[in-house]
């Protein structure tokens, strides 16, 4: 499980490693749940023919996905739902989370770093991870799009997580007792299949190789 990640400031990285255009730096890269933070798509757009809509898009959304079959009544009960990540196991039969899965709206969160307690020393000490090779990370995720209760439509996103009981790395973080979870992390080839929709999504949801990420105590 992520609750805390950092975004990316070099614009230039948006471009050379996810091929999408970077727009201006987001109002906050240092994300927790509810901020609003950068994620790539398929533009919706992409079906309808016109060549001149591109083959990724990044925007800005809410972290924290609302379904966009939320009723307006039950719109503030799910924007207090903790949905920032979303099982993997659960998502397709999720009232939250189904509806994007079900039509494929995929997405990559793009992270310089994420941040895990480390419980081994009896306190919570807060870890960074990043690529080894200082390449940004491409988070699975899911998106969709709700009218707030002023009419307006907003994106949201969410970070698909796996069980890691028994990976090298993450197994070693968390609460002593508690199920170890990561999120997907995608390797660069994957990127294009990811965000186009191709092959079955359970395809993709397998632990990245631990020697690849370094993990680094932050200092308070």
């Amino acid at each position: 499980m992520c609750s805390h990640y950092q975004g990316i400031r070099k614009r230039e990285q948006i471009e050379r490693y996810f091929r999408v255009r970077g727009q201006p730096v987001p109002p906050r890269l240092d994300m927790w749940p509810r901020y609003t933070g950068e994620f790539i798509r398929r533009p919706p757009e992409h079906d309808a023919g016109d060549e001149a809509v591109p083959e990724r898009e990044i925007v800005l959304g809410r972290w924290g996905l609302v379904s966009a079959l939320t009723r307006q009544a039950n719109l503030a009960k799910a924007e207090k739902l903790s949905t920032f990540n979303a099982r993997s196991e659960t998502a397709a039969t999720s009232y939250t989370f189904g509806n994007s899965w079900r039509k494929g709206q995929r997405c990559i969160i793009p992270a310089e770093s994420i941040f895990e307690p480390d419980w081994r020393s009896g306190k919570a000490v807060p870890t960074a991870f990043r690529r080894a090779d200082g390449a940004p990370l491409g988070i699975a995720g899911l998106w969709d799009r709700y009218r707030n209760t002023a009419g307006e439509w907003i994106d949201s996103y969410t970070m698909l997580t796996i069980n890691a009981d028994q990976d090298p790395l993450w197994s070693q973080y968390h609460r002593p007792g508690e199920e170890k979870r990561s999120v997907v992390i995608l390797t660069d080839g994957a990127y294009d299949d990811w965000v186009n929709g191709a092959g079955d999504i359970r395809d993709y949801l397998r632990p990245y190789p631990s020697g690849r990420l370094i993990a680094e105590p932050v200092p308070r």
